[in-house]
């Protein structure tokens, strides 16, 4: 018998598109023929998905997983995206997103997620390929994140719900310290609601991307020299102006959209104090469905469907 080798796999995926075990599969039951493999792949409609592989999944759903144990509270998020907004009202398209995410409170990472194992026994990567041949679509799990404490409560919350834990926008919010964790994650769910509102940049101010600061200060200057400001008073007003940037887009200097007497900051300590205990912010997690994906100027899947079909 022919040795499979990775290189091997890799340029039968590269090739039809389909998830790695599946050419493994394809590879070791053609005695290593590549040709034979992409015959037998597309003979068991798996190189379906090779097909949908260049058009642009921007739709989806975003899903949110939470759990508890002794060792203290971990919570995940992904995006997981197709072609269609029709997709993600699919029952097992969301049932998929729900089960990565799951996934991802055990494995760190979109490449950790591919390669764990579903209770039907499948990779994450070969479901994925899966679900392109059975519903027609190209999908794409994007993205994962994850936050966890030791002590404390991560809160989870999900704008534009299609069902439980499933939506367009899903965020996470880990609050540190000691106190009832019902009144943590009560405090934790409103700071997210509030993120996914605001969508700040970054934790705090030193955790600021210098690249962002960079940015607005580059636009600030050039709007300055517009209107017309003496060139002495310009960086006098532009570090005004950037002072001000950093607390508009930094989650513990906003307002709190609830609350706008109070600064986030503010309300974590607040708690605290009403809790007997000293709290920490500890991180967010923002994920919305499609940002950052450039959308193709082609006719959308629907539009190519009723073109094939005469419909208008």
């Amino acid at each position: 018998m022919a040795e499979i080798t990775a290189a091997l796999v890799k340029e039968l995926r590269e090739r039809s598109g389909v998830g790695m075990m599946d050419c493994k599969k394809a590879l070791v039951e053609n005695n290593g023929d590549i040709e034979a493999a992409i015959d037998w792949l597309r003979a068991k409609g798996l190189s379906k998905a090779a097909k949908k592989a260049d058009r642009v999944a921007a739709e989806g759903l975003v899903a949110v997983a939470v759990r508890e144990d002794g060792k203290g509270e971990v919570a995940s998020a992904i995006e997981f995206n197709a072609e269609t907004d029709f997709v993600a009202r699919n029952d097992l398209f969301q049932a998929a997103a729900k089960e990565f995410a799951q996934l991802g409170l055990h494995h760190e990472g979109v490449d950790a997620i591919h390669g764990a194992t579903l209770e039907n026994g499948k990779t994450v990567e070969a479901e994925v390929t899966n679900l392109i041949a059975t519903i027609g679509e190209n999908m794409q799990l994007r993205r994962a994140a994850r936050l966890s404490v030791g002590e404390g409560a991560v809160a989870t919350y999900v704008h534009n719900a299609v069902s439980p834990g499933v939506g367009r926008i899903g965020v996470l919010v880990a609050l540190e310290g000691a106190g009832d964790k019902e009144v943590l994650r009560e405090v934790g769910r409103k700071i997210a609601m509030h993120v996914a509102a605001t969508a700040p940049l970054a934790l705090d101010t030193s955790d600021l991307d210098p690249a962002a600061i960079e940015k607005e200060r580059a636009v600030l200057i050039e709007k300055a020299k517009e209107e017309g400001r003496p060139e002495n008073m310009i960086e006098k007003i532009v570090s005004g102006q950037i002072a001000k940037f950093q607390k508009d887009v930094v989650l513990t200097k906003q307002p709190f959209v609830m609350d706008p007497d109070v600064t986030i900051e503010q309300l974590v300590a607040n708690t605290g104090k009403e809790l007997g205990s000293e709290l920490k912010l500890a991180g967010f997690v923002r994920m919305a469905l499609g940002e950052g994906v450039e959308k193709s100027d082609a006719p959308d899947f629907a539009s190519e469907v009723a073109s094939m079909t005469g419909g208008n």
